[in-house]
């Protein structure tokens, strides 16, 4: 009798952990999704009813998009969305094509000073980026180049450089060395051993550096606010300096549609690509 007492405790212990979980998982959804779905809901509702609280879509047009994209008021969201594009695309390929070479140097290669390359890459990592802001202006004006391009991509770098680096790193250190011992035996050179051998299998990394740094470029506001120009501001600036019909009226529509533009598309990338996004995150963290 008590045995089946105890495992009937034990079915029940097992149902309440589980619907635990359950509620935790749904509280963190809707945590982390309310603003979005809030934010879509704003966006097809008609702008005269902005401040309607209805929880489901009221009102639905798609006027405010239009009032998004549209460059009658001095907005240009559409260059600004090739702006983005061009920082984040140049940012992820020189990001992940430095840190793959960095991350094989650090895990594969013993050389004087590896410890000490590796903490200064970490303190990069932790280092916080408003400290940045006014010597990073000071020394693009004294070069000439703030507005420009390279002024938005090379701190883009430095963000995603020790992301890059620290997953490839563990990644490249759960690769077992045999691998690289076989076809170095094979003739294969060290770096075509790498190229041939090590590089095909370490595309999950590679593959979630690249989504990981080009979402942080994406999203990166504080530096372009200050060193972007009209001609080259990013889509994070330019929502923030849209314009309503007049100075006392603000955009929240508008904003709200231009907001979705941006943001939809990385949520389905993310889905489409959240196995290979985990695979990569988790490869280097189980030994073979």
């Amino acid at each position: 009798m008590s045995k089946v007492s105890f495992s009937a405790r034990r079915r029940r212990g097992g149902r309440a952990s589980m619907v635990r979980t359950y509620v935790g998982v749904v509280a963190i959804l809707v945590w982390g999704l309310a603003p979005f779905y809030w934010m879509l809901v704003t966006a097809f509702r008609d702008k005269s009813h902005t401040f309607d609280t209805t929880p489901w879509p009221t009102h639905v047009t798609l006027q405010n998009f239009a009032d998004a994209l549209s460059t009658d008021k001095g907005n240009d969201f559409l260059r600004a969305i090739g702006n983005s594009l061009l920082v984040g695309g140049v940012t992820t390929v020189l990001a992940v094509l430095v840190g793959v070479f960095a991350g094989y140097a650090l895990a594969r290669l013993n050389f004087r000073g590896k410890g000490i390359v590796t903490g200064i890459v970490l303190a990069a990592s932790m280092f916080p980026g408003i400290a940045l802001v006014t010597p990073l202006f000071q020394l693009f004006s004294d070069i000439g180049w703030i507005g420009s391009y390279q002024a938005l991509i090379i701190p883009n770098i430095s963000f995603a450089l020790p992301l890059t680096i620290y997953t490839l790193i563990s990644f490249f250190k759960q690769l077992p060395w045999e691998l690289e011992e076989a076809a170095r035996v094979d003739g294969a050179s060290r770096f075509q051993a790498f190229r041939l051998v090590l590089l095909p299998l370490a595309a999950p990394a590679l593959f979630t550096t690249a989504i990981l740094a080009f979402i942080a470029s994406w999203n990166e506001f504080m530096l372009a606010k200050q060193l972007s120009s009209d001609a080259t501001e990013p889509v994070t600036v330019a929502i923030a300096r849209f314009s309503g019909p007049s100075s006392f009226e603000f955009p929240y529509a508008a904003t709200m549609a231009a907001g979705a533009l941006v943001t939809v598309p990385l949520v389905i990338m993310v889905l489409v690509f959240q196995r290979r996004i985990v695979a990569g995150l988790t490869a280097g963290g189980v030994k073979s």
